[in-house]
């Protein structure tokens, strides 16, 4: 690696001439001519003393990062450089490490031209939050499902305004959900809405179809940040990113053969998903700054602590499961997994040892409610949900998970999700269950974030959840654009006082729907 890259730096300009069509330029003869961020910055996986940043540049070059407390800059407190190559498409992503706790960080990347040093480019500033070491109060968003069911970026309306909205809570993080794009679903120039008007997209190359080819899978990270209103809260709020099917194809599994109707329709080249699968993980590690695990590259799920008062257990409900069939097996096996053995394993340990107040369980699947797997035949099993009655397939797995928790004497679990394009609160209710071995919970449902409406789905009773509240599209009417009003987020704050988690589901308008503060368990 060393030697490459020692090589790389060696060849001058000429030899960066053709290292990759979109990197490449012709030459270094003006001084004008300077290396360019092109989508902006982003931050991730923020903890006490170290977060992720990351920026994508326009041609091959060095990217200089420092960080600071203060915003001029006038002491640099830390940094780094790495190198934007054509092999990640231009992007880097470091880590910045010794931050102080409950601090403001200031961060700015500049880029330097690897032929000739002192052209540089002009310089970008992020920032974001470290988490607290003592119990300050703590707020983050999360929702899911960006840019579905053909409803890109329309510049007359806004935009994605959600993520202004979102950005005017001042939270300390944001949670996304899973379906960070969606590529396998492509965008059109304009859409006819109900009342006549158009909706009129935003569109590249990349999203003209499915998306195939790993340059397919990044056109789709680089449609969506091409958007004023994600690329201000990228600047200034770190993301805890988890993925879900449509950054690979709608409701795939492992080793899925690309058969159905729906793959028909979208002409994949592939038998399997396997190859669109590896092309999307990369694109996904490549654009998201997210933390890199080497025993594992490619790995989803992790922990992030976010001082004394949470912990989020960030799943990966879809790169383990088993095949999306009847689900309907009374034994625990291989095609009964749904996070997998090791995945559970990992998250019994990480929540027996967590001594943070409330453990968020980030999941981007909900637990309760039914998903087909392929809805035009009515057959499989897409979520964990196997319809009323006792465990059977997917749920053995949560079924063992809930009772762990209650064995185990852990308080304060809170599970989060998104998926199913409208907004609930479930309370999960032993006494009502089928299953009973488990403590009282809640499970938060928000999104779409910028997609298509739909819902309510059904509840199943396995482990008893309540509805206390729901704003879904009126019956009948499925995908609704941007423009109906149906797209959601959910705040959460935890009083560093009273310790108390309140959650409050909220539209793209940024109003108040729903509310409730829960109190936490002691002992």
């Amino acid at each position: 690696m060393v030697s490459s890259r020692r090589q790389l730096l060696l060849t001058g300009g000429a030899g960066l001439v053709g290292l990759a069509s979109g990197l490449a330029r012709p030459g270094l003869s003006r001084a004008a001519d300077r290396p360019i961020l092109t989508h902006g910055l982003q931050s991730g996986d923020v903890g006490s003393d170290s977060a992720i940043v990351w920026a994508r540049a326009d041609r091959p070059c060095r990217a200089i990062v420092e960080w600071s407390t203060t915003e001029s800059f006038s002491e640099i407190r830390g940094g780094t450089v790495a190198d934007a190559l054509p092999e990640t498409d231009g992007t880097v992503k470091v880590a910045l490490t010794d931050l102080p706790p409950g601090q403001d960080i200031l961060y700015r990347i500049r880029l330097e031209d690897l032929a000739a040093p002192t052209i540089r480019g002009p310089a970008q500033v992020g920032r974001f939050r470290t988490a607290p070491a003592d119990r300050r109060s703590v707020s983050f968003c999360w929702s899911g499902d960006t840019a579905g069911q053909g409803w890109g970026i329309d510049e007359a309306r806004g935009g994605m305004t959600i993520y202004k909205a979102m950005l005017g809570n001042r939270p300390d993080f944001f949670l996304h959900s899973g379906d960070t794009i969606y590529a396998d679903g492509p965008i059109a120039a304009e859409v006819m809405l109900p009342d006549g008007t158009l909706w009129r997209n935003r569109v590249t190359e990349a999203v003209a179809k499915p998306a195939e080819t790993l340059a397919e899978f990044r056109g789709r990270y680089k449609y969506n940040l091409t958007d004023a209103n994600v690329l201000a809260m990228n600047a200034a709020v770190p993301i805890l990113a988890q993925w879900d099917d449509h950054e690979v194809t709608n409701n795939w599994w492992p080793g899925e053969p690309l058969t159905r109707a729906e793959h028909l329709r979208k002409k994949y080249a592939d038998p399997n998903v396997r190859a669109l699968e590896v092309r999307a993980s990369r694109a996904f590690h490549e654009y998201m700054p997210m933390r890199f695990e080497p025993a594992e590259p490619g790995r989803v799920y992790r922990k992030i602590a976010y001082g004394p008062l949470v912990d989020v257990f960030m799943l990966d409900m879809r790169s383990y499961r088993g095949p999306n069939g009847e689900n309907r097996e009374t034994r625990y096996g291989p095609d009964a997994y749904f996070l997998g053995p090791v995945q559970l394993a990992w998250l019994k340990r990480a929540l027996a040892e967590s001594r943070a107040t409330w453990k968020v369980i980030a999941a981007d699947m909900p637990l309760g409610l039914v998903v087909t797997y392929d809805p035009k035949r009515s057959f499989g099993s897409e979520a964990v949900a196997q319809g009323d009655g006792p465990p059977l397939g997917r749920e053995l797995e949560i079924a063992d998970l809930l009772r762990f928790i209650k064995t185990a004497n852990i308080r304060n679990t809170v599970w989060l999700t998104a998926d199913v394009h409208y907004t609930a609160a479930h309370h999960y209710d032993p006494n009502k269950a089928r299953f009973q071995e488990f403590e009282p919970f809640w499970e938060f449902v928000s999104g779409p974030l910028h997609a298509g409406t739909f819902g309510p789905n059904k509840l199943d009773d396995t482990f008893g959840p309540q509805l206390r509240f729901v704003k879904a599209p009126p019956e009948g009417q499925a995908n609704l654009s941007p423009a109906a009003g149906y797209q959601f987020f959910g705040h959460v704050a935890v009083d560093g006082r009273t310790e108390q988690m309140t959650v409050t589901l909220k539209d793209a308008a940024d109003a108040d729907l729903w509310h409730v503060t829960l109190d936490p368990a002691r002992g």
